[in-house]
Parts: structure tokens; sequence; C-alpha cells
């Protein structure tokens, strides 16, 4: 690639730091970079000090690409400023998922829904990006019916304030003093939290657990996908696990689906049991690849249409700031920016 790209980047947390480093680390094909947030200031990302501009409307002038890594208000508020300055957004927040007019993409999992693009990409949540880096190449293979999700969630899903009230709260155990409890609905330390968003009082599933649904149903194009999910947050600083159940239309053997993971782009087979080797966040933390092990036939059923899996994967990286890079990268890659 010749050419460099004016890229911008909105929100300067836990995942819009990770972006910068991404670009970096990719040696993504950089002109400027402008940095916006909800004030202006300096601020120092990955080392290098950047002048943070306020995100407004009339700030995109000339940039080719925008990462939003803030909120959804302000990615809804912004869109149309973005697209009117002829930037391509890729917006992290829930804003647009579900969106028809907007392509959700996991550039490993369905790349070919960027070309009917308007301007605006979502990223997915990240632990439906962990799930489907794993899931689809095995649905493309054999037709996943159905998928039954528990999840196993980092303080980082909660982005900057949940990784520091877990460190707060190790701290203050080891001293002895009461635990601080802002960012969570309990105390996280020594405690799983099996609560992740608001509760939906119609089927009391929470938001957190459907978005699983409803984004894979859309990225697979698969409409009549069941799928049920239970989300835990745990007290851990990084990387998401999950454990999956997975029902397909054809019959498959857990021989065939590591043949088809381990050629799969995105996805590490991390599979011998006997020597205790498998998916483990502590392992997938700063890593680009999701970790699939423990890889076994269902034998709760008898027609060898049934897996369980477990995965792990970094959601700072492969659940947000590395996916929004390399839809970018997959935009110019198509000629599409």
């Amino acid at each position: 690639m010749s050419r460099t790209y004016n890229v911008g980047l909105v929100g300067v947390g836990a995942v819009g730091a990770e972006m910068i480093r991404v670009l970096k680390a990719r040696n993504f094909p950089c002109g400027k970079v402008q940095v916006f947030a909800s004030r202006e200031r300096d601020e120092v990302i990955g080392g290098e000090t950047y002048h943070v501009r306020k995100a407004e409307a009339d700030g995109f002038a000339g940039l080719d690409i925008v990462l939003f890594a803030g909120k959804t208000d302000v990615a809804i508020q912004l869109k149309d400023a973005v697209v009117a300055a002829g930037a391509k957004m890729i917006d992290n927040s829930r804003a647009f998922r579900q969106d028809p007019d907007v392509p959700l993409v996991v550039p490993q999992v369905n790349a070919e829904d960027l070309d009917w693009n308007k301007g605006v990409i979502a990223n997915p949540n990240c632990t439906t990006a962990i799930m489907l880096e794993a899931v689809a190449p095995l649905h493309r293979a054999k037709k996943l019916k159905r998928l039954v999700a528990s999840t196993y969630q980092a303080a980082s899903g909660a982005g900057a304030a949940g990784m520091a009230e877990l460190e707060e709260q190790m701290r203050e155990m080891v001293a002895g003093k009461p635990l601080t409890v802002k960012a969570f609905a309990h105390q996280l330390t020594n405690n799983l939290i099996p609560h992740i968003d608001k509760f939906d009082e119609t089927n009391w599933y929470t938001l957190e657990e459907l978005k699983m649904r409803n984004e894979a149903r859309k990225m697979l194009h698969a409409p009549d996908l069941m799928l049920s999910c239970t989300s835990v947050r745990v007290p851990i600083p990084r990387a998401h696990s999950e454990s999956l159940n997975l029902e397909f239309e054809e019959e498959i053997t857990p021989e065939e689906a590591r043949e088809i993971l381990s050629a799969a782009e995105g996805v590490k087979v991390v599979d011998d049991p006997l020597n205790n080797v498998y998916p483990m966040p502590l392992d997938a933390t700063d890593k680009y690849d999701v970790l699939a092990g423990r890889i076994r036939q269902d034998i709760s059923r008898s027609d060898r249409r049934g897996l369980e899996m477990f995965v792990s994967g970094d959601q700072l990286l492969r659940g947000a700031a590395l996916n929004a890079v390399e839809i970018a990268e997959q935009l110019i890659a198509r000629g599409l920016v």
C-alpha cells in the first residue's frame, strides 16, 4: 500500500488506546492521526503525546477513516457528520449493530458484507467476535443449528474503570480494608457476577446475552439460528473465555473440527488435555488469535452432530481494537476507501 490514509479516533479509553497501539503494531498506512474526545487536551497514548480535539460535527474534514471507541450516544450524534465528510466510520459501540443498512463485521467471518457499506461499519460485541472467530469456520463446513454459550468475561470488558476497580479491590483486600464497589453491581474480587448489562424484563436475559444471539444471526446470515447465552463477569483483568455447546445439521467429529480450525485465520487450536494444554485467558492476553480447545463430542446426544468447545480471546484486541483496524485494512484492500 503506497498511499497513506488520514485516520481519526474518537474516544481515548481502554479500547481507544488499544486502537492506537494496533495501528502502530500493524504498520497501518497512516498519514495524519487525529484523536477526539469530550474535551480538548494533550494526552499520552502508547508513549506518544497527541493533541486531543473536542469531538464536534465539523472536525472530520480531510479524514479517510474514523474509528469510534466512545459512547453509543456520541456515535449516533456524529455519524452523519463523519459520512458527510467522506470518511468511513468504524464504530465499536452498540449504536448501529442491528441497523439493516450497516454491516456488522469480523473480517475473518463476513468481510464480503463490507461491499455494501454506506459509510458506516459496526464492530460486534467483543464476546460475539471471539465466539464467531471459532464458530464461523465450523458453520461454513457443517452448518450450525443451535448454540448454547456461557461466557466468562474479564473486568476489562467494563473498560478502564472495571480494570482499575479490580486492581483496587485486590489491594484493599490484602490491606484488610473495605472494598470499593462502583463499576460493578457487586464485589468482583473473590466473586463471580452472573450479570452484565441491563436485564430484559420480558425474558430476563441481559442485553449482553441477547447481543450474542442477535449479532451472530446477522453476521452468519442465519436468522433462525437458535442461540442461548449466560454471561458472567469474572475476577481476571483481561481476556474473555467462553464455553460453547454446538449443534450442527451434519455429523462432525472432534478430529474434523480441529482440522477445520487449524486452517482458519484468527484461530489457534490449543487442545492437548493430557498435557494440561487448553485455552486460558492468561495465554490469550495480548494475542491476536482466539484460542480454541477442549474440543470433544457432546455425549448427551448419539447423532454425532454435537460438539463441546472452550475458547479464550483478548477482548480489547480480538474483540475490539484489532477487529476495527482489520476492518479498515479490508476497506483499503477492497478499494472501498
